[in-house]
Parts: C-alpha cells; sequence; structure tokens
C-alpha cells in the first residue's frame, strides 16, 4: 500500500560516499534495502520490505521513465537513469540509478537489483527540464495514454539529437 506523503520542497543531498541499495521480485516489490536507503528515504525497513518499489516515487517523476525503465529491463538489459525520490517525510532528493536482473544460480531472473548514487548537479538540471516537459505532455494526454505519450516524446527529442537514451544519459 503506497503511503499518501505529501511533498515539501525541501532536498536532501546525498554525500558523495552514498550508495543506495534495494532489491525487489519481479513485480517491482521491495525485497532488501540497505542502510542508507533507509536512512536517507527515512523509511524503517519494516514500512517498505513487500510494498511496491514506487513508495519513494516523487509525484515530478514522468510515468514515461518508468516505462522505459520497465521495457529496458524486459529486454534483458541494464536501465541507467536519473531519478526524483521521496522520503517518508515528503523531502527529495536525486539519484543516479543503476538497475539490472537479479539471477538464481540457474540464471533465471527473480528480481531486480538497484543501485543509486549521487547525481552530477547539471545532469539533474537537464534531466530537470525535460522531465516537465515529460509531465506536461502526459497530463494533457491522461492517465491512460500518459506513460507512453511521455515515452514518445522523450524518444523524439534524442532522435533529434541524433542519440539513444543510454548514450545521453551516461553523456551527462
Amino acid at each position: 500500500m503506497k503511503l499518501a506523503i505529501v511533498p515539501t520542497q525541501q532536498e536532501i543531498s546525498l554525500d558523495s560516499s552514498d550508495v543506495i541499495i534495494s532489491k525487489t521480485d519481479l513485480t517491482g516489490r521491495i525485497t532488501y534495502v540497505n542502510r542508507t536507503f533507509m536512512r536517507i528515504a527515512n523509511f524503517p525497513e519494516s514500512e517498505v520490505l513487500h510494498e511496491q518499489h514506487n513508495i519513494v516515487r516523487h509525484p515530478d517523476m514522468p510515468r514515461g521513465v518508468f516505462k522505459l525503465l520497465w521495457d529496458t529491463l524486459r529486454e534483458g538489459r541494464e536501465f541507467f537513469g536519473y531519478v526524483k525520490n521521496l522520503t517518508a517525510d515528503g523531502h527529495y532528493y536525486w539519484v543516479f540509478a543503476n538497475i539490472t536482473q537479479d539471477m538464481d544460480a540457474n540464471g533465471k531472473v527473480v528480481g531486480y537489483f538497484s543501485v543509486r548514487r549521487k547525481p552530477k548537479p547539471e545532469a539533474v538540471a537537464t534531466m530537470q527540464t525535460i522531465y516537465q516537459e515529460m509531465l506536461a505532455v502526459e497530463r494533457r494526454e491522461g492517465a491512460a495514454k500518459a506513460p507512453l505519450a511521455s515515452a514518445d516524446l522523450l524518444s523524439g527529442k534524442l532522435k533529434s539529437l541524433g542519440t539513444t537514451y543510454d548514450k545521453f544519459v551516461l553523456s551527462l
């Protein structure tokens, strides 16, 4: 059950040594979080285990980004991206996320493993501008069409720049 958290305008800054780690099952339910996750997101482990990882999704994050994330993971590729997350008390923090498949000893995908670090401020500024445009498209298109519409906007922007999502994000 996602909690009703009211966002504030207070940013929590990560230190360069902070490494946030979480694991989920195949449906995105949290199976593990490290102490850094708990400290920064301000959630006790008992409140996040078995909850959907979107418990920390900030409303400023376009749904199209998560469509891209899930499409990438389903293709068996790792995902890199800049994400604005929400803390238990409504504050926010930006991360540079790397999400990969978590496999068992037989090579079967059993979930996902995410490592998040402090992002570069200039990369966050670039992504904020893009995310605002994506959110505007999502509001215009409505809930049902929002993820695809904003993902298409992002895809079009990248195509006009002559690059792919992965190359763009990793170049920031």
